[in-house]
């Protein structure tokens, strides 16, 4: 495969980061006038935070675990192994699961699956377009893993170790410092707590 095919896929990953961010600011927008069923300081609503704030580390780690495995080389060649081996997308997953520890900096069930969720369908036309290209790319090898290995939900009993290729510690930093960004729901949430306790900012919607 040439430089050029290579390349040709960063479009599609500056297409993905953009839909995320239109996304999530439009979600932390909505919630400025949502508010948790379960007030601030009970135990259910720092229930779901802290929970929240484990899944936000286990999108991270897992997001760091992918980037060890995929160093760069997703549209060079098929890579199988390691998170790739139970799921074709880990790095989707991974974020997925960190934006439900998002939504959950609200206290409330509802909050944090909606956030799941709706980061999922955005990924999934994301993935969509993604692997057309890798398709046209990579043909028949990657054709074989499409047919073994899922798109999205993880087959646990698929895992493999396989080979990390080439460590590319640059790619580990930026995909760490991506993922940090998940932790700024956390002081960003408990001010909108706040301001909706104090009713500086009204309260249309309340969800357990």
């Amino acid at each position: 495969m040439n430089d050029k095919a290579i390349k040709s896929l960063g479009p599609y990953q500056r297409w993905r980061r953009r839909v995320l961010a239109i996304l999530l600011a439009i979600l932390v927008a909505v919630l400025f006038f949502c508010q948790s069923a379960f007030p601030p300081n009970t135990r259910i609503h720092e229930f779901v935070e802290t929970a929240g704030i484990l899944l936000i580390f286990l999108g991270i780690v897992g997001r760091l675990w992918s980037t060890l495995y995929i160093g760069g080389r997703k549209s060079a060649q098929v890579v199988t192994g390691g998170p790739y081996s139970i799921t074709r997308n880990p790095l989707y997953l991974f974020s997925s699961i960190a934006a439900i520890g998002v939504g959950a900096q609200m206290g409330s069930f509802v909050i944090a699956a909606g956030f799941g969720v709706l980061c999922a369908v955005a990924f999934h036309f994301v993935i969509l377009r993604e692997e057309k290209y890798l398709t046209e790319a990579l043909g028949s090898p990657y054709r074989a893993y499409v047919a073994r290995v899922p798109r999205f939900f993880p087959k646990l009993s698929l895992y493999h170790e396989g080979d990390t290729g080439s460590f590319r510690p640059r790619l580990l930093l930026t995909t760490l410092l991506d993922g940090m960004v998940f932790f700024v729901a956390v002081p960003l949430f408990e001010v909108v707590d706040a301001a909706q306790v104090t009713g500086a900012l009204p309260v249309l919607f309340r969800l357990p």
